[in-house]
């Protein structure tokens, strides 16, 4: 995958987009069976020709170690959305556990807190075998476990604590990358989470999980590149097409975004590595990025706190 991607036979590499594993951020694509990985490593050049039709990964089956592919090879809609078919969404195991279609896998489960930016305390739940890649993946800027326990008690802690309105279980991608310009500096990220820890200690008295009161606070600010703010001016892709030409070097990976710097000091390029799911990508050495939409974006204005004269 990228410039560097080995050359398959015809049908091409099919991304699978970005993951997170072992604390690492990996592009991925398949070929049938074949897998091929990259670490997303920030200086990296890449570029992708995408070609079409873009189709549905697979999914993740009960029990499996990786993704099983699409049996169908079905298509699916070029412009974002789902990157599944509606078969692969019926039995993939990620997408049942979002749905509270599983009740209890054996499994133990910890309930973690998560800080995207002030105001965006997020409350969810990771299986413990995956270690910290949930909150890597959901590109959380700081963040702590606070409980661990079987499915359905986590399952209902998570409930309670949203139902509290001290977190909430979901955020938009938008509002996520609206706080990368401002996100406070670390000591306030760790006070917000660690006082969040403790209210939702107290909402859990009685509850039948194991309360994680020292767990430390983890800040992934620096990791994600953030440290100075995102830039102040970038482009966000919206949309790809076929026949589209991604191109730029790599910034560090935030979640499931990459910024890609581009030449002649032009402004970088945000992506969405979920619009890159299911195009067959080949290597596009030397080409600039073409054939996307892009969306521009600017810091905000710092609010005027002068007082006015009239």
């Amino acid at each position: 995958m990228g410039v560097n991607a080995p050359r398959p036979a015809a049908g091409g590499w099919i991304s699978t987009g970005l993951h997170w594993q072992d604390g690492r951020p990996l592009l991925s694509a398949v070929h049938g069976h074949r897998r091929h990985e990259r670490v997303a490593e920030p200086g990296t050049p890449v570029g992708w020709l995408l070609a079409g039709p873009r189709r549905c990964t697979g999914a993740w089956l009960p029990g499996a170690t990786e993704r099983t592919p699409c049996p169908h090879h079905a298509v699916i809609e070029p412009d974002g959305g789902a990157v599944q078919c509606p078969a692969c969404q019926s039995v993939d195991r990620g997408l049942a556990l979002a749905r509270d279609q599983i009740l209890d896998d054996g499994r133990t489960y910890r309930l973690y807190l998560a800080w995207f930016g002030e105001g965006l305390l997020k409350v969810g739940l990771t299986s413990e075998q995956r270690g910290t890649t949930r909150l890597l993946e959901q590109g959380a800027l700081a963040w702590t476990f606070a409980a661990r326990g079987s499915l359905p008690a986590v399952r209902r802690a998570e409930l309670t604590v949203a139902a509290s309105g001290l977190a909430r279980e979901r955020f938009t991608g938008k509002a996520k990358t609206e706080r990368w310009w401002r996100h406070g500096d670390a000591a306030h990220r760790r006070t917000v989470l660690t006082d969040a820890r403790e209210r939702a200690h107290r909402l859990l008295d009685g509850h039948a999980v194991e309360l994680l009161p020292g767990h430390p606070v983890t800040d992934h600010v620096a990791l994600y590149g953030l440290a100075d703010g995102a830039p102040a001016a970038y482009g966000q892709i919206d949309a790809l097409a076929d026949g589209a030409v991604v191109a730029g070097t790599l910034r560090p990976p935030i979640g499931r975004y990459l910024l890609l710097d581009q030449p002649d000091d032009a402004e970088p390029l945000l992506l969405d590595t979920r619009l890159l799911t299911g195009w067959t990508l080949t290597p596009a050495p030397g080409r600039a990025t073409a054939g996307v939409t892009v969306r521009p974006r600017l810091r905000p204005q710092e609010a005027d706190t002068q007082e006015a004269l009239f």
